[in-house]
């Protein structure tokens, strides 16, 4: 953009912002003026006929000299593309071994981000901040940028009306005729002009207008400071002196000086002398208001840089005073529920963080109170329950023989006599059973439980416990169906333990089945092995289901028990399975009956994915049963369990569940 500013007026009448130019000298581009493109050269020299085809060569159409300059092309082609393929091949294998750092750096922040609230604040506060500071910073410098060159556009504005006056004066008063003396007076003119100023440094450019009728006694075309010429002048400037009368225009440029360049303001007026018109363009150096911007741009960005640094500091600082208590209790919580009731925090001062950290203390002290009242009733229950189991054991041995001889000699009795030894048998039995789980149950409270696991065929250890419930199941009159995969199933186990989980589910099964057939189904997968125990009797409602492996529970608290053992069974079968890392989950409907599912890992260092057989089972029919039981695709072998023994299904009959 061009400004014009009038002659004689008193303050300088600015049109528009000025518009930097960049025009290259001829010297910085590399390139001779006088010498021609020799670019387009650059074909096929190889002289030709008129036949398209080369006069001299062996057959190739090529003379020697220039099949060897061929040959020798070819060869750094071929360089060129062997140095290619190993850049090629070394970025990307720079790319693959620093891709994966870049990725645990980036999973690495991003899990900070995630866990540290410390460090979310800090690092929120440090991008405000320097977002803050980029905008603030660029305002002021663009502003301090504009400041002095409107302050320098002003003075040499000024300075520029005032020396054309003076050239002006000195051409209109000049009393020259001969070349010589018209050379000298424009030199020591020009000369005059740029050696004033008194703050920016000033040049010149001195041209003839072009297109005007050359007068017989012109003998100056152009005149220049230094090594300038006409062409650091902006073309738009040039027209707008040319095309106006006296006004005064200015526009940005950039002036070479040795070997840089360095911005600068033009700024051109129209003069007579001799009856010719030249263009005179003051051209005045912003090297040193440059200068001045890029120091004061550096303070800025330096004070910037160490002001973000202060604000993160002091950010950290504050967040650290925060947040560090929220994290001792943090860990402190960890701790108390880990069992390490003692802990506490550490309290300092009187403000809302120490009245927090009291607080919590209080409610520790409170709560590890009420845990230790709590843990020690239970060992004294605990105690108390193992104490009474063994301290019967003696007694209980004694009456059990004393009723088994009675018991014996029933026969001898009358009636009545005779019901009574077999009530006592059978009560002295039930006593026993109780006795044993409760002996059980107290090693399990007092953690001395241990698992004994070795790799045991579970479908043996099935195939016993189902061969063990068949009078039982006879008694009741129902039917076990069994359903396993072809061959053996290794898990790593304790076959006694699992033994007795698979004989309570079975039982209870049977005993609450009402009659109706008992399904065993077993699938594995590749982490664990799931047996599923299916009846069709009373069923279990969701409250129901949730319960019934607590201690003593029983579905109809009301009801004779005439069926069920000690209501321990399931208790041991849940703490059992817990030894061997496994689930034991329980599903029912009331009217639908009700299903267990055992589910243990192959190892047991190895966790459970997903179960092999789902909880719900789906709605496949079974003989003479009106309930459901899960159906699983591929061979099966089927035991079928009725009153008298096991029979198994031969194996020419093995085929899918129905």
């Amino acid at each position: 953009m061009v400004s014009a500013t009038k002659q004689g007026s008193d303050s300088a009448a600015q049109d528009g912002e000025p518009v930097r130019r960049t025009t290259p000298h001829p010297a910085d581009t590399g390139l001779n003026p006088g010498s021609g493109a020799l670019d387009g050269a650059e074909g096929d020299s190889s002289p030709q006929d008129g036949t398209g085809h080369g006069t001299g060569g062996h057959g190739d159409g090529l003379a020697p000299g220039l099949r060897h300059v061929a040959f020798r092309a070819g060869i750094w082609r071929r360089r060129a593309l062997i140095v290619t393929l190993r850049v090629v091949r070394l970025v990307r294998t720079g790319v693959v071994r620093f891709l994966p750092g870049l990725r645990y750096l980036g999973r690495a922040l991003q899990k900070r981000w995630r866990r540290s609230l410390q460090f979310r604040t800090v690092l929120t506060t440090l991008m405000l901040a320097v977002t803050s500071f980029a905008v603030v910073g660029a305002y002021l410098s663009n502003q301090i940028a504009n400041n002095l060159f409107q302050e320098r556009l002003t003075q040499a504005e000024s300075e520029t009306r005032y020396n054309v006056k003076q050239v002006q004066d000195t051409f209109d008063g000049a009393q020259v005729t001969d070349q010589s003396s018209v050379i000298t007076l424009v030199s020591d003119t020009l000369s005059a002009v740029e050696g004033r100023g008194s703050v920016i440094q000033r040049r010149y450019v001195f041209e003839a207008m072009p297109n005007q009728t050359k007068p017989r006694n012109r003998w100056v075309e152009s005149r220049a400071s230094d090594q300038l010429t006409v062409s650091v002048i902006p073309a738009d400037l040039r027209k707008a002196v040319q095309e106006s009368g006296k006004d005064q225009y200015w526009a940005s440029t950039v002036i070479p000086v040795g070997t840089e360049d360095r911005p600068g303001i033009a700024v051109g007026n129209k003069v007579t002398f001799n009856g010719t018109v030249y263009e005179l363009y003051l051209i005045y150096d912003l090297n040193t208001a440059q200068q001045t911007l890029n120091e004061i741009q550096s303070v800025l960005w330096a004070g910037g840089a160490v002001l973000v640094l202060l604000i993160g500091a002091v950010a950290w600082y504050v967040t650290r005073n925060v947040v560090s208590p929220v994290s001792h209790a943090a860990m402190v919580s960890e701790k108390l529920a880990a069992g390490q009731l003692q802990e506490r925090m550490v309290v300092r001062g009187e403000d809302e963080v120490a009245r927090l950290g009291a607080s919590f203390n209080h409610m520790a002290a409170s709560l590890q109170e009420q845990i230790t009242q709590l843990a020690t009733l239970s060992q004294m229950q605990q105690r108390f329950v193992s104490d009474v189991s063994h301290e019967l054991r003696t007694p209980l041995t004694t009456v059990r023989m004393a009723a088994e001889v009675l018991y014996d000699a029933r026969d001898d009795f009358d009636p009545i006599n005779k019901r009574s030894a077999e009530l006592l048998y059978n009560q002295v039995e039930r006593f026993q059973s109780l006795l044993s789980d409760l002996l059980e149950i107290s090693r399990f409270d007092a953690g001395v439980a241990v698992l004994d696991a070795e790799p045991e065929d579970l479908l043996q250890v099935i195939a016993h416990v189902i061969e063990g419930a068949a009078p039982v199941a006879a008694e009741y009159g129902s039917e076990i169906l069994y359903t396993a995969p072809e061959g053996s199933m290794i898990v790593e186990m304790d076959a006694r333990r699992i033994d007795r989980i698979l004989r309570n589910l079975i039982l209870n099964a049977v005993e609450h089945g009402e009659g109706k057939p008992v399904t065993v189904t077993v699938a594995a997968n590749e982490t664990a092995v799931a047996v599923a125990v299916r009846d069709h009797g009373i069923g279990l409602d969701q409250a129901q289901a949730a319960r019934v492996f607590d201690r003593f529970w029983r579905a109809d608290p009301a009801r004779a028990r005439t069926t069920g053992g000690s209501g321990l069974g399931l208790s041991i079968a849940m703490e059992d399975t817990k030894l061997h890392h496994g689930w034991l989950q329980a599903w029912g409907r009331k009217g639908d009956g009700a299903n267990f599912r055992l589910t243990l890992p192959l190892r047991q260092e190895d966790g459970i994915s997903e179960p092999p057989l789902q909880l719900e089972p789906k709605d496949v029919t079974t003989p003479g049963a009106p309930g459901s039981i899960p159906a699983e695709e591929g061979n099966r072998n089927m035991l079928v369990l009725q009153a008298g023994g096991a029979t198994p299904a031969p194996p020419q009959a093995s085929e899918e569940t129905p």
